[in-house]
C-alpha cells in the first residue's frame, strides 16, 4: 500500500490488529495512543518484523496534543482510522454528567479533532480516506449503553457529514459498526464483574450473537483494510455492520 496511515487507539485490541494488518501490507504506519509506553512497544513489535511503524503518545481529546502529534508525522496522512474509544455501562439514570463528558471527550471530540487535523491536506491532495470505528450501538437499542450509544451515534453522523461535504474533493469517509468483538476489554470486564464465572459469562456473551460467537479484532482489521483499499473506491458515506447477524436477524 505504501500510504501514510494514521490509526488512533492502536495499542491494543481492534486498533492493534488494524495497525498490524496495514503494516503487513506495506502501509507507513503512525500509531497513536494515550499510553505512550504501550504504543512504543506495539510499534517496536511491528518494526521488528520488518515493517514501518512510528509510535506517538497522543491524547485525542486534547486539541493541542492532536495538533502537535499530526505536525510531527513528517508527511500528510493519506489514510486516517479513528479507533480510539472508551466504553461505559449504564442507563440514563446511572450515567453521571462526568461519565457523559468523559465519553464525549474521547469518542466524539477525539474523532472530530483527528479528522480536522487531516482534512486540509487531503483536500489539497484531492484524495484521502477516513475510516471511523462506530458500533451497532449507534443504531440499535442496547441495554445499559446510554452514553456509549450516544457517542457512537455521533461518530456515525460525523461520518455521513464528512462523506457528503468532501466527496467532490476525492475524499472517502466510512464507518464500521461492529457488534461484540473479543478484545482485552471484554476479558477485563468479565474478570472484574464476574470473578469465578468467567467461562460461563464468556459463553453467554458469545451466544448472544446470532452467529454464535464474538467477532475477532483480526476480522475488523481485514474489513478495514478492504475499505481503505482501491478495491473499495466506490464506497463512501456508508455505515457497514460487522456483527455476526446481530443487526438484521437477531
Amino acid at each position: 500500500m505504501g500510504r501514510q496511515t494514521v490509526i488512533t487507539g492502536a495499542a491494543s485490541g481492534i486498533g492493534f490488529a488494524i495497525a498490524k494488518r496495514f503494516a503487513e501490507h506495506g502501509a507507513i504506519m503512525h500509531l497513536l495512543d494515550l499510553d505512550g509506553n504501550k504504543i512504543r512497544e506495539v510499534a517496536d513489535s511491528i518494526t521488528n518484523c520488518g515493517y514501518t511503524a512510528t509510535a506517538h503518545a497522543c491524547d485525542v481529546s486534547n486539541e493541542a496534543s492532536v495538533a502537535a502529534t499530526f505536525k510531527k508525522l513528517g508527511a500528510p496522512a493519506n489514510i486516517l482510522i479513528n479507533c480510539a474509544g472508551i466504553a461505559h455501562i449504564g442507563n440514563l439514570a446511572s450515567t453521571t454528567p462526568s461519565d457523559l463528558d468523559r465519553l464525549f471527550a474521547v469518542n466524539v471530540r477525539g474523532v472530530y479533532l483527528c479528522m480536522r487535523a487531516v482534512i486540509d491536506d487531503m483536500v489539497a491532495a484531492r484524495q484521502g480516506i477516513i475510516l471511523n470505528i462506530a458500533s451497532i450501538a449507534a443504531t440499535r437499542g442496547i441495554s445499559d449503553r446510554f452514553a456509549y450509544s450516544m457517542t457512537k451515534g455521533a461518530v456515525l453522523s460525523m461520518t455521513l457529514s464528512v462523506a457528503k461535504d468532501y466527496i467532490a474533493h476525492g475524499i472517502r469517509c466510512n464507518c464500521i459498526s461492529p457488534a461484540r468483538v473479543h478484545t482485552p476489554f471484554v476479558d477485563g470486564f468479565v474478570a472484574k464483574n464476574y470473578p469465578g464465572q468467567e467461562s460461563e459469562k464468556m459463553k453467554a456473551l458469545s451466544e448472544s450473537q446470532p452467529i454464535g460467537r464474538m467477532g475477532t479484532p483480526e476480522e475488523v482489521a481485514a474489513f478495514a483494510h478492504y475499505l481503505c483499499s482501491d478495491e473499495a473506491s466506490f464506497i463512501t458515506g456508508a455505515d457497514l455492520p460487522l456483527d455476526g447477524g446481530y443487526f438484521n436477524i437477531r
